[in-house]
């Protein structure tokens, strides 16, 4: 029985410390007037980023786009790096190839659509 239970406990913290480091909550910078917080979480065998919260200079408010993925199909390729993904900027309804870099409470994203990229720094939230 105290195996048993000494099995359970490494087979739930085991899957809680595979977490990949870029989850959480970001903060967008400012597009069109406005930015969001994005929440990236595991989606099937990648990353997806949700929008969760809007803001413009009035505040907080509810925004057409809450509940859709901002980020999608984002694989980690190690030390921070995130490639192979999609992100879609809501201001333009464009769709780009995406990839990110974490460091710290920083994360790099990047949108091209050919040799046209577009960049962003985002900050974590949680």
């Amino acid at each position: 029985m105290r195996k048993t239970i000494l099995s359970l406990a490494l087979i739930l913290s085991a899957g809680a410390a595979h977490a990949d480091p870029v989850e959480g909550i970001w903060k967008t910078q400012v597009d069109d007037g406005a930015y969001a917080h994005v929440t990236i979480a595991p989606c099937g065998g990648a990353l997806c980023g949700t929008i969760s919260r809007t803001f413009n200079a009035d505040g907080e408010y509810k925004s057409a786009n809450l509940g859709k993925k901002l980020v999608w199909d984002m694989q980690s390729k190690g030390g921070g790096d995130y490639r192979n993904g999609k992100i879609w900027q809501p201001s333009t309804d464009k769709v780009f190839k995406s990839k990110m870099a974490l460091s710290g409470n920083t994360l790099k994203v990047s949108g091209c659509v050919g040799p046209i990229c577009k960049k962003q720094t985002w900050s974590r939230v949680k």
